[in-house]
């Protein structure tokens, strides 16, 4: 059973990729591993991220990007408050990340996550738990 993972914008991003295949199978495959067994999270921030992205860089149809956000807010949805973005605050000053990707660190330990995966941190690292895997090596 895989275990309960945070999906970082640029995995979810793969997975409309076509112009890297290797990476958009990979990434649909955890999409649907992770649906079947119930242990998909993302974010609000994930979410907004997402559809910014892929209609402004990959040209999705706005139309089929509102669907497909309808869709990943199936998995579990972390929400944040002042106190996580105030913890993110601290983990960007402690761990040198960025503030976003502090922010999604949270939310991955916010919402009982043991794994993050994103190909945007220090892969290996675990913070307060978590473990950031790249899933693209």
């Amino acid at each position: 059973m895989a275990a309960r993972s945070f999906f970082d914008t640029n995995v979810l991003i793969y997975a409309d990729d076509k112009s890297v295949p290797v990476k958009q199978r990979r990434a649909l495959d955890l999409v649907a591993e992770h649906r079947r067994a119930g242990t998909g999270v993302v974010s609000h921030q994930i979410l907004q991220e997402y559809f910014v992205t892929v209609t402004r860089k990959l040209g999705v149809d706005q139309r089929i990007a509102r669907r497909k956000v309808e869709l990943l807010a199936e998995f579990d949805v972390a929400t944040t408050d002042v106190s996580d973005i105030l913890a993110a605050i601290d983990l960007h000053f402690l761990h040198g990340f960025s503030f976003w990707d502090a922010l999604v660190m949270r939310a991955a330990k916010q919402a009982g996550c043991s794994v993050l995966l994103t190909e945007d941190m220090q892969e290996t690292r675990e913070i307060d738990g978590v473990r950031i895997v790249n899933p693209f090596r």
